[in-house]
């Protein structure tokens, strides 16, 4: 199940001279942040890349919503307590600590990840962080704990005012492109229709 790994971060406006521990204090101060996203997955000995779009909400008291509306329905819900999928009209897949702990304990890493939090990714990536200037930043994450190591090769961020893109590079040489755009904060609580989408 690999659909976890595409659900790596959005976060907050970043200011120049960027460090990873300002991004980390970002990440947690924006309490909603929604944005539309493109993906694009490049499969070795497949002549055409597989592309999807939706949308996409981090809610810090919440989690991660992932709605894929292109080329078919998908939804993705990750929270403190499952990791739920459901493609179209389908019954929802669920992952808790009981049924998967090994997948579940990939829910604590990305929450980690949305957070930029420096101690967990320190226990789990070889890092590299770059201020490329003029408020650009690069993150690039090497894994070195297991499974992980056995899956990618690096993850990439890069971005400024938000995130912008996400590069996967996996073991079996196929790689994932995520781009991120209209990107809003407000408003700064979920709405009701959004509160119900967290709840399917």
């Amino acid at each position: 199940m690999k659909f976890w790994a595409l659900l790596l971060l959005l976060c907050g406006p970043v200011a120049s001279a960027v460090t990873l521990d300002e991004l980390q204090q970002r990440f947690t101060q924006q309490p909603v942040v929604r944005a539309h996203f493109e993906q694009t997955r490049t499969i070795k000995d497949m002549p055409q890349p597989l592309r999807s779009r939706g949308e996409m909400i981090i809610a810090r008291d919440k989690g991660l919503l992932w709605r894929q509306t292109q080329p078919f329905p998908m939804t993705l819900l990750l929270d403190d307590t499952r990791m739920a999928q459901q493609i179209n009209d389908q019954p929802p897949q669920v992952v808790t600590a009981q049924n998967n702990p090994q997948m579940f304990q990939f829910n604590h890493l990305l929450r980690a990840l949305f957070q930029a939090d420096r101690k967990v990714l320190e226990q789990n990536f070889r890092i590299d962080f770059q201020d490329n200037g003029q408020g650009r930043w690069r993150l690039a994450l090497t894994p070195v704990t297991t499974p992980l190591d056995k899956i990618f090769a690096s993850i990439e961020l890069e971005g400024r005012d938000y995130l912008e893109t996400i590069n996967l590079s996996d073991k079996q040489g196929d790689q994932t492109d995520i781009v991120f755009s209209q990107h809003h904060l407000e408003p700064a609580t979920l709405t009701d229709e959004e509160r119900q989408r967290f709840a399917f």
